[in-house]
């Protein structure tokens, strides 16, 4: 069956992979980010393949905005059947103690409430229909801390936990949830992370193969379409050569 699909941070990386994936699979799209020139690149790109997509053009940062987006979509439109929240970021490699509050907000921000909130606009229909499922973006990084990550580290933890409560609180409904936890997935992520210093960020990839967004698009669309009796809990996705988030072994 056709499923309503909406997609966080869908302009780029894990999201648009996400975004061309659901559609391939024949569902209907809706696509959120904070660039409305990209999002409508890549609504026209699929709806030139025969895809129903709406773009809402909103930053998850932003409750009053994305409330009333999310409020307001056509009536055939609100029924969402897959919530994949998935924008998120990662800025800075600072220790903790020298990071930089500009920094650590919009991790915060985006990583944890901007998922809280949209669980908190999309799920109660969800409830009230009793079906649906909720993908979280996590990361290995909500494993354990490594050099470095500390605050995105424990944004990260923080989706598992909150992903965690979300199935117990859920768990007397078909609803489904599911942490998707990628390890390194060559998107422009390091490249934001060192604000724009693409040399630096080449070096996160060098001498190992790491996942594409495809690779973690494909398990999103796997859990989403698994038999209604499953849920794929939680899903910690590696390249071959990476162990956990700080073993990395580069040839």
């Amino acid at each position: 069956m056709k499923k309503i699909v909406l997609i966080t941070g869908a302009t780029s990386g894990i999201g648009q992979a996400c975004a061309r994936k659901f559609a391939e699979n024949g569902d209907k799209l809706i696509l959120t980010g904070r660039n409305l020139e990209a999002l409508t690149a890549i609504r026209q790109e699929l709806e030139h393949k025969g895809t129903e997509v709406l773009t809402l053009a909103f930053d998850v940062r932003d409750s009053e905005t994305a409330t009333q987006c999310i409020t307001s979509l056509p009536a055939e439109w609100k029924d969402i059947d897959v919530l994949v929240n998935n924008a998120g970021l990662a800025l800075g490699l600072e220790p903790e103690y020298e990071g930089c509050m500009e920094d650590w907000e919009p991790m915060i921000d985006t990583n944890v409430k901007g998922l809280l909130l949209m669980t908190r606009l999309v799920v109660p229909g969800m409830v009230e229909r009793n079906r649906g499922h909720i993908i979280n973006m996590g990361s290995v990084a909500g494993d354990a801390a490594y050099a470095g990550g500390n605050v995105y580290c424990a944004t990260k933890a923080a989706v598992k936990a909150l992903t965690d409560g979300l199935r117990i609180d859920v768990a007397n409904t078909p609803i489904r949830v599911t942490n998707l936890k990628p390890g390194l997935v060559e998107t422009n992520f390091s490249n934001i992370r060192f604000h724009g210093d693409v040399d630096r960020a080449a070096t996160v990839y060098k001498g190992i193969k790491p996942l594409t967004g495809d690779d973690i698009a494909d398990v999103a669309v796997y859990a989403a379409n698994a038999p209604e009796h499953v849920q794929i809990a939680e899903v910690l996705i590696l390249a071959t050569h990476q162990a956990s988030g700080s073993v990395i072994v580069r040839k």
